[in-house]
């Protein structure tokens, strides 16, 4: 797959928009779970305004009171010219794709789909901390695969968990996160083939969790699970909702692999009144009319990881990190800080600066904080100088 640099399109950069003002009006959890003189940088929101396209298409439900039940095919259609434009991908068939209440809860969906009770979910940690909570909850049981060194998936650690998750002669299922939370890897094609065909090998499900597969920097081009050879027998759960900061608008789509369609077919039907029919209109017109509005963020994001790495290094050389191929999350290693186990309760409490603490996303997240960058110039430079200033 070729990678499709990001376009000159003319709209504004939507991170210069707002100002910091107006962004503490808001009563979303990044702005209320926090006191008004904590500067937020942890939950995945951005700090952007909506695209005009998703405000139109809004706009327009509401003045015909079209809020009932979603229907139709019109987000997997959408979803799929996205995917052939955007990844040089024409592999969606809307036949083999079911919408869900939003990426989790499908993640969730799937892994009933092809596990039971008590069967083990493998997961690369450091990783997204509810992939734990969910499966835990749903009464399967984590295998920690931990990432290598260099933050890639360490693909002789990933055989190891699966043989270790099917030697029971039992069905195991593999939470895959692509691109990676909170590190930003993104992987590649070899990558995803070689885990297609360990998965094989072992016969584990793999269930992808894809939600951040629109935001990747420059030069760089996300490669679908679906699309590697072996994945046929593979499940993707993909939205619109990290890209076009769409998170409270909920609509996710499920995406079944040729050989899984028969799993998808065995999706309860009432999972498909969980999401919301305004959140499918508005993914919808975020993937069909707001490319435009996408470019530039990826644009700004561009700019941010910039930023950062020279504000790291002028104002905290001590702190690693390698700017993140996808997503607007940095992940920071901060042990050489010496701030214990925890440094962003550190952060917090010395900088009121709120970042996401590394503990939480298990194995290899101990002395590391995850930072989002999805906001102004001006607020990542405050950011980082009260990081810096929690240090004197």
């Amino acid at each position: 797959m070729t990678s499709i640099p990001h376009e000159t399109t003319g709209e504004p950069n939507p991170l210069r928009v707002l100002t910091l003002d107006r962004l503490r009006r808001r009563t979303s959890m990044k702005w209320r779970t926090y006191p008004d003189d904590v500067l937020p940088l942890w939950v995945a929101e951005m700090d952007v305004p909506l695209a005009p396209a998703v405000i139109r298409a809004l706009t327009d439900a509401l003045d015909l009171g079209d809020t009932g039940y979603p229907a139709g095919t019109g987000y997997a259609e959408a979803l799929a010219a996205f995917a052939a434009k955007r990844w040089n991908w024409d592999g969606i068939t809307v036949e083999r794709t079911a919408i869900v209440p939003d990426v989790m809860l499908g993640v969730v969906e799937m892994l009933r789909l092809v596990t039971g009770p008590g069967d083990p979910v493998v997961v690369n940690s450091p990783v997204y901390p509810p992939f734990y909570q969910f499966i835990a909850h749903m009464d399967r049981r984590v295998v920690q695969a931990p990432l290598g060194a260099d933050l890639r998936l360490d693909l002789g650690v990933l055989d190891a968990a699966f043989r270790g998750a099917v030697a029971g002669g039992g069905r195991a299922a593999y939470l895959l996160c692509s691109p990676h939370n909170p590190t930003g890897t993104l992987h590649t094609a070899d990558e995803l083939a070689a885990v297609a065909a360990l998965a094989g090998r072992y016969g584990v499900r793999v269930v992808a969790d894809e939600i951040h597969a629109p935001v990747v920097a420059a030069g760089v081009c996300f490669v679908p699970y679906l699309s590697v050879p072996g994945a046929q027998s593979g499940l993707s759960l993909m939205s619109a909702s990290k890209a076009w900061n769409l998170a409270g608008l909920k609509a996710a789509l499920a995406l079944a692999g040729p050989d899984a369609a028969a799993d998808l077919a065995r999706l309860p039907e009432e999972v498909s009144h969980g999401p919301s029919h305004l959140g499918v209109i508005a993914h919808t017109a975020a993937l069909t009319d707001a490319g435009g509005w996408l470019d530039a963020l990826l644009a700004g994001l561009d700019d941010n990881r910039r930023l950062l790495a020279h504000l790291l290094s002028t104002q905290l050389p001590a702190v690693r990190h390698r700017p993140a191929e996808a997503t607007y999350l940095e992940w920071l290693d901060c042990r050489d800080l010496g701030l214990g186990d925890d440094p962003a309760e550190v952060f917090l409490k010395r900088g009121r600066v709120a970042l996401s603490s590394g503990i939480r996303f298990g194995t290899g997240g101990a002395g590391h904080v995850r930072l989002n960058l999805a906001t102004s110039p001006e607020v990542l430079t405050e950011g980082v100088r009260r990081m810096a200033a929690a240090l004197r």
